[in-house]
């Protein structure tokens, strides 16, 4: 039986005229033909058509816990407990899927927006494909040898694959390769190019699963997870942090350490891959026109300064900063809270003064650099 295999581009960009990279693979699971063409394309030939997908390294979110032995329902509860520190954003817009845990305790786990999914799933209805299963994207790697690394590099993004279940991603893709090459990792190099890039054996898990539940759950899902959570805390679980204990837990610490030293400014570092893209993101914009940083600021205060909403009076935009001015009778917080966090952790300040509040960088003190 055949299998046909896509490269997805970034979900937000996707649409059934979306140029994409695919493989079809034998049944020897070897690649019989690669190429290059729109979602629309591929599906014209057939009245029916299933696809194994990968999503852009962009949308690929990935992390790992290690947990002591647990029934399979438990590791479910501590994963979704763990969920809380690990995403930025809030937890009930997510789709959380795991692995089993191994033998070493690691648990491998994998998340998108809810948003994203939706998306996938109404262009792959539009042309229409079946999903046969979604995988972060360095799951088409090949599962490399014990002890070793497959690797590749992928639009500036660096994949790794350690095993069946585990993987990771690095968003300063050159710099991490050559780190690892020069700390004599036993790597197997494969180009984006080349059949190899398709030919990973896929875990029994993935985000496909959750395609049909994206949209329904509810309060009922949600207090069901909420009291298994309780329970586990209740009966004295630990989540205990990474112990730098294998390969993927260093490759992990490193991670952290790379990002605070490319972007110094920023105060915590929980999620490093999108902690890295913000600030990416954010430098982009600082080096693009002074059109584009405005409406990058503006996207900024959309979507972290709610409480703003049919309240702002006239916008400003000087040296880098944008400054909201309010409507004499608009409320604001009387405190911090999880927006700003949420705005720190992008590397980004609001200051309220008598007239509104001003969004800007981070200065190396914390706060809106003036």
């Amino acid at each position: 039986m055949t299998r046909l295999r896509i490269a997805l581009p970034p979900l937000a960009q996707l649409s059934a005229e979306s140029l994409v990279h695919y493989a079809w693979l034998d049944r020897a699971g070897q690649v019989s033909r690669q190429g290059q063409a729109s979602l629309g394309q591929l599906a014209q030939p057939r009245k029916s058509l299933a696809a194994e997908c990968f999503l852009h390294p962009r949308d690929s979110l990935l992390s790992s816990l290690e947990l002591p032995q647990l029934p399979p329902a438990k590791v479910a509860a501590a994963v979704a407990c763990a969920a809380q520190a690990l995403i930025l954003g809030p937890v009930a817009q997510m789709q959380v899927v795991h692995s089993p845990r191994q033998s070493n305790g690691q648990v491998q786990v994998g998340w998108l927006p809810t948003a994203g999914l939706e998306q996938l799933q109404r262009v792959l209805a539009q042309v229409p494909i079946s999903l046969r299963g979604l995988y972060p994207a360095p799951y088409a790697l090949p599962v490399p040898p014990a002890g070793h690394l497959s690797v590749a590099c992928v639009d500036g993004h660096l994949l790794l694959r350690q095993s069946l279940h585990q993987s990771a991603l690095h968003p300063l893709g050159p710099q991490a390769l050559a780190e690892l090459v020069q700390a004599g990792a036993q790597l197997h190099q494969v180009d984006e190019h080349t059949p190899a890039r398709w030919q990973g054996v896929v875990p029994a898990w993935g985000l496909h699963g959750h395609l049909k539940r994206a949209s329904s759950g509810g309060w009922g899902r949600a207090l069901g997870l909420s009291a298994l959570a309780v329970a586990v805390w209740t009966l004295g679980l630990n989540l205990y942090a990474a112990r730098q204990v294998d390969e993927g837990q260093q490759l992990k610490a490193r991670m952290i350490a790379q990002v605070k030293q490319a972007f110094p400014h920023l105060p915590v570092i929980l999620n490093p891959l999108q902690q890295a893209r913000q600030q990416l993101a954010a430098g982009q914009g600082a080096t693009a026109d002074p059109g584009q940083r405005f409406s990058s600021l503006l996207q900024l205060a959309g979507n972290h300064l709610p409480f703003m909403v049919g309240s702002v009076q006239a916008l400003a935009f000087d040296q880098g900063r944008l400054h909201l001015e309010l409507l004499p009778d608009s409320r604001s917080p009387a405190a911090p809270g999880e927006w700003q966090a949420a705005l720190t952790e992008a590397g980004f300040a609001a200051t309220r003064d008598e007239h509104g509040w001003t969004l800007g960088p981070l200065d190396n003190t914390g706060g809106a650099d003036e």
